[in-house]
């Protein structure tokens, strides 16, 4: 009897024990998410081939102004001086070669000097100025480039107004050396910058008919160096200079050589914009011998700041890219920071461009609507040059020239 009680009691015990145990839905944790495996083996983060690069900046295409603070009638000429480099370069080179005109084989390999990409086919070039340039087939059954005849005259225009600016460029050029450190500078120098001051191609010849004015020195090396015989004192007054004698506080806003201070000084706006005009007069001028002053003084930059202003004011359309800015930086004194420099002066100067191939303008040079104020003949010819440039049929020259005459 005791045996069957004790055998009824564990049969029940199993069938309690062997009994599903029901447990609530966990929303948070559910059965279904679980894995009785490990998923380390899986691949959560994106392969770095299949990652899209991020492009670090480049000085090459990074622009020199912020987006809030671009001028765009000066951002429109530097664009349009990249549009017609190759007019610009062919036109220099073609007037150079005899009876004007160039084997079109040899034409596609001169990409640098004819101002097109290397690797690209010069006839592309060639026919988006149809009415200044043309390619022909010669008596001798080749292919050559040349001016058209239409180009030729204006040309001979082109030389006509050279011959009346002359006695302006030789004052140009005087100054240039009158600025230089030395009194001096290679003759080359001038040469490479010539479009930039409408020197005529013809300049290492040219100057020769000055012996009054300047000397050509002969270089152990086969260098020629362009020297200043006669001071003039007439000359040696800067643009800066006549201005202030006419409006002194004009003068005086152009420029921002701030004054350190201390901050317990509690100064509002118009204390520190006072204090700071105690430092912009008095300027010093470009025709001295500031290149003396001690490298990082106040004078020195001042100086130099000086220098650019007047060699802007040469310029014919008073603006020079970092190219021409570098070409004279010894002969100027100038340091490896004058694009800080200028971008600290941005009452006078505006720097257009990249950070890489930037281009400086003379601001007060321009009226608001981002035309020259004083227009060399050299720059209103230029000008029609680009109309006539982006012609691409003759009968478009009759609206022009009613347009001109006008």
């Amino acid at each position: 009897m005791t045996w069957r009680i004790f055998t009824a009691i564990t049969k029940l015990k199993q069938k309690h024990s062997s009994a599903k145990i029901v447990t609530p839905f966990n929303p948070i944790v559910s059965p279904l998410l679980t894995y009785s495996f490990s998923t380390s083996f899986l691949i959560t983060k994106t392969p770095k081939k299949f990652k899209k690069k991020r492009k670090k900046p480049s000085a090459r295409t990074t622009l020199v102004q912020h987006q809030s603070s671009l001028i765009p009638y000066f951002e429109r000429i530097v664009t349009r001086d990249n549009n017609f480099r190759f007019l610009i370069r062919s036109k220099q080179y073609l007037t150079k070669q005899h009876e004007h005109i160039l084997l079109l084989d040899n034409a596609g390999k001169l990409y640098r000097e004819l101002g097109f990409p290397r690797g690209r086919k010069v006839t592309k070039f060639v026919t988006k100025h149809p009415l200044l340039f043309e390619i022909y087939r010669h008596n001798d059954n080749k292919m050559w480039l040349g001016f058209t005849e239409f180009m030729e005259n204006l040309l001979e225009e082109e030389h006509k107004i050279m011959e009346s600016m002359e006695i302006e460029r030789v004052k140009v050029v005087k100054k240039l050396l009158m600025m230089s450190k030395e009194k001096r500078m290679p003759l080359s120098k001038i040469y490479h910058c010539r479009f930039l001051f409408g020197i005529p191609d013809d300049f290492r010849d040219w100057v020769l008919k000055f012996p009054d004015d300047f000397r050509v020195v002969n270089g152990d090396d086969g260098s020629r160096t362009l020297e200043l015989l006669k001071w003039d004192p007439a000359l040696a007054i800067s643009a800066l200079e006549k201005e202030f004698m006419v409006d002194e506080e004009k003068v005086r806003r152009a420029f921002k050589f701030p004054l350190k201070h201390g901050k317990s000084l509690d100064l509002d706006e118009d204390d520190i914009r006072r204090l700071n005009l105690l430092n912009t007069l008095p300027l010093v001028s470009p025709y001295s011998d500031g290149w003396k002053h001690e490298l990082w003084t106040l004078e020195a930059e001042k100086y130099r700041v000086g220098i650019v202003h007047e060699f802007l004011r040469l310029t014919l359309e008073k603006k020079a890219s970092i190219h021409h800015i570098v070409e004279f930086k010894e002969e100027f004194s100038l340091t490896k920071h004058t694009y800080q420099m200028l971008l600290k002066q941005p009452r006078t100067f505006y720097l257009a461009g990249t950070e890489m191939n930037w281009v400086v303008f003379l601001k007060d040079a321009y009226d608001e609507n981002g035309n020259l104020i004083e227009k060399d003949p050299q720059v209103a010819f230029n000008e029609k040059l680009y109309r006539y440039a982006q012609m691409q049929k003759p009968h478009e020259l009759n609206h022009a020239s009613e347009n001109d005459e006008r």
